[in-house]
């Protein structure tokens, strides 16, 4: 194609949009065009281009007469960057590299975003730039790569991944928040997250010598903030129809605690001035706690699954929403009943899980006000019955919680020493079921049959304990004349 002298091809690339119409280029800096699949080819190398390498031809995604030509010319100690743009087919070329500045910076690569028309990223000497105007203008965007040169570009799954000369690869992951780029917005803006499948892992915390780091499981979330977030309480919710599963808050929960075998510290939602970007694990809301009690579970919400969601971040009476589609993975076959009588079972647990530790707590606070009026009026000989039935009442209330809760593990190594009770083995079970492979064992079910009629039976204590007892204790209270304020004399 090239003519009388055999020179090495360096690019060859087939259109997206028409069959039979290819783009090549040579090392000897000459551009070539066929429409017929091969047969006929024709010169199209703009007339100002210097003898130098043609390394890369991106045909544009979005417009099959117009192309991206990279030409470099290092091996004539040349070092400034050349890309070549045309619009029809190569009749007419523009130089497009307006930005691209600082030493030893050539071009080597460049590739056009397949969902935003004119969104750009080149890949060169010393790192990637990135431009919003189709060339006109471009911009640094290192990031925390290494100053390496980036030999090439591919964008896959919405994510830009670059192939450097000796660093490995890096990738961008979602390129939602560059393609909804719409300049400074006055409002907050929440952008729609690519669809993303329902794969469990995800990164280490630590980097580890040798080891590349993943992304997070979950989904990648970003938004733009005009100002920063001060007093104001900015808010994410999670939601699936109009049930609301995970709410996020840009504020650290007052009076939070937590201890070995507690609740894990909340993630408090990023809410700087500009662009943020926050991972939804694909959790539920997390489970309630009863303070000082070691569990050995997991007090996450269980995952959802695939399925069609809504986003909503709210600040200060303004709101954007967008929708994101979890995916299933696609190694895992499964069918969609399989996942929704996994997600069911799951919630059945959960819900469970919440009953019994809220119960634990009332009853917790029962005791304690029980407690309260028995050390205020231990003197008073008219409360003396009162108090006798208050102290049967704490140790009901005792011996109840103790088949519900195991107080006496303070670590991992004593559930040798002190049986899980009921929302122990419940946090097992959801654990054993919250798992990527959907189907849910008979076993599983048998046990939860199990662990559900356990807590039936308890519900009815703790509701004899509420309607009768401490029914009776009011009365009996109430009979005294006793003030609800009680001053010591």
């Amino acid at each position: 194609a090239g003519g009388e002298n055999y020179n090495t091809l360096m690019a060859l690339v087939e259109s997206p949009h028409d069959k039979g119409v290819l783009w090549a280029g040579s090392d000897d800096g000459l551009i070539h065009l066929t429409r017929d699949g091969g047969e006929n080819w024709v010169n199209v190398t703009p007339p100002e281009l210097p003898e130098s390498i043609i390394n890369s031809i991106e045909v544009s995604p979005h417009d099959p007469a117009s192309a991206y030509v990279v030409v470099m010319r290092y091996k004539f100690m040349d070092l400034k960057p050349y890309i070549f743009k045309t619009e029809d087919y190569g009749q007419n070329w523009t130089q497009i590299t307006n930005g691209i500045e600082g030493e030893h910076t050539f071009v080597r690569v460049v590739r056009e975003d397949p969902v935003r028309k004119g969104l750009l990223y080149a890949g060169t000497e010393t790192g990637l730039y990135i431009s919003f105007d189709d060339g006109q203008h471009w911009q640094a965007f290192q990031l925390n790569l290494p100053v390496v040169p980036i030999n090439d570009l591919t964008i896959r799954q919405n994510d830009l991944v670059a192939a450097t000369a000796g660093r490995s690869f890096w990738i961008l992951d979602d390129l939602s928040s560059l393609q909804n780029y719409p300049g400074k917005p006055n409002a907050i803006s929440l952008f729609k997250p690519k669809d993303t499948y329902l794969i469990f892992g995800g990164s280490i915390d630590r980097p580890v010598p040798g080891l590349g780091k993943n992304p997070k499981s979950g989904v990648i979330l970003d938004y733009y903030l005009p100002e920063k977030v001060d007093s104001l309480e900015l808010t994410l919710e999670v939601s699936q129809g109009s049930n609301v599963l995970r709410k996020y808050s840009s504020k650290k929960p007052k009076g939070f605690k937590s201890w070995p075998g507690g609740p894990p510290k909340p993630q408090v939602l990023p809410s700087k001035k500009g662009y943020n970007r926050f991972i939804w694990n694909f959790g539920r809301e997390t489970l309630p706690a009863v303070e000082k009690v070691f569990v050995y579970g997991n007090y996450g919400g269980a995952r959802v699954g695939p399925g069609q969601y809504i986003l909503r971040l709210s600040l200060n009476g303004q709101s954007s929403e967008t929708t994101v589609s979890v995916l299933p993975n696609p190694k895992v076959n499964a069918s969609a009943v399989q996942f929704q009588e996994q997600q069911d079972f799951l919630v059945r647990i959960e819900s469970t899980i919440r009953e019994i530790h809220e119960s634990v707590n009332q009853m917790r606070s029962a005791k304690k006000q029980l407690e309260h009026y028995a050390s205020i009026l231990e003197n008073n000989e008219k409360a003396e019955e009162l108090l006798e039935k208050g102290k049967s009442i704490a140790e009901q209330i005792s011996t109840w919680e103790e088949n519900l809760i195991q107080p006496k593990q303070k670590t991992f190594q004593d559930v040798i020493n002190f049986n899980n009770q009921l929302n122990a083995q419940l946090m097992h079970l959801k654990g054993f079921v919250d798992t990527a492979e959907p189907r849910v064992t008979e076993g599983a079910k048998e046990r939860l049959s199990d662990l559900l009629s356990e807590w039936s039976g308890f519900q009815k204590d703790r509701d004899k304990i509420i309607n009768e007892e401490m029914s009776a204790y009011n009365q009996m209270y109430s009979g005294l004349g006793l003030p609800a304020i009680i001053m010591e004399e």
